[in-house]
């Protein structure tokens, strides 16, 4: 598809789904429950313990001589104690070492390239909200809720090399919505996790503090080749990291982890 640019949301958007439910915590073994007789020694000691305590201590300190107070300011805690001279300031970092910089720049820029002798598939650059939303099964409320998660843009990038397809996303949140980018990743990491084909929390990507990847069992069906796919989620600040594989022969862990490192690697 042609690359455009990612346009801000407009103001009427569908209404928002309810937030989804959260799974209750365990629960602790039981505790055997205390006697009558016992509770009320327990409450009275504490009782006792309590204001005894408390009296003793005003008794002690009105006896002692008041002390002075230490002075609010401190100048001796300010660092530095003078500024540095001009030409002994430390440079600002480069934009290719500042994340943030490079974050807040060409989204596009920072995808994996598409490797040499690969052809490309639907996805090559900007990806329009709305468009990006068309995945999900319910796209208006999908987008909705999105919104209100604080997503800014979407870049993405796809690409074929004989059977196997890979797609890479960077889906965006607004400066100061972390948060969305780390409920986006949890979301789907706990969408792969519970799915009757996966059955196991995946891999660590390495380098990452959450990032994981999914290798899943063949899928058979009459009258088509097998199929096999493997995902990775990652976020990093802003920005959460979706890739995926797709192909009729087995895909190695190697493979998805690869490439989420790499795509890692560039953020």
């Amino acid at each position: 598809m042609e690359a455009t640019e990612a346009v801000e949301p407009a103001q009427n958007t569908p209404a928002p789904t309810p937030d989804p439910g959260v799974e209750p915590s365990a629960r602790s073994a039981p505790r055997r429950r205390r006697t009558g007789r016992t509770i009320a020694l327990i409450a009275v000691a504490a009782v006792i313990g309590l204001v005894g305590g408390t009296a003793v201590g005003y008794g002690v300190q009105a006896q002692r001589e008041p002390v002075a107070l230490a002075p609010l300011n401190q100048p001796g805690l300010v660092y530095p104690a003078k500024s540095l001279p001009k030409d002994q300031e430390p440079a600002p970092l480069a934009a290719s070492q500042d994340r943030q910089a490079k974050a807040q720049g060409d989204l596009r820029k920072l995808l994996l390239p598409r490797p040499e002798g690969a052809k490309a598939r639907d996805w090559d650059g900007w990806v329009p909200l709305y468009e990006y939303a068309q995945d999900y099964g319910l796209p208006g409320s999908a987008l909705q809720f999105q919104l209100e998660q604080g997503i800014r843009r979407v870049a993405a990038r796809s690409w074929e090399t004989g059977d196997r397809v890979v797609t890479v996303e960077l889906v965006q949140f607004r400066p100061g919505s972390e948060i969305g980018a780390l409920a986006f990743v949890e979301d789907q990491q706990d969408f792969a996790a519970r799915d009757d084909e996966a059955g196991y929390d995946g891999d660590a990507v390495k380098g990452s503090t959450n990032g994981r990847t999914y290798v899943y069992p063949v899928h058979r069906e009459a009258g088509y080749l097998d199929l096999y796919e493997a995902r990775a989620y990652v976020q990093r600040g802003d920005i959460a990291v979706a890739v995926a594989i797709f192909d009729t022969r087995k895909i190695a862990k190697k493979d998805i982890r690869s490439l989420a490192e790499r795509q890692l690697g560039r953020l």
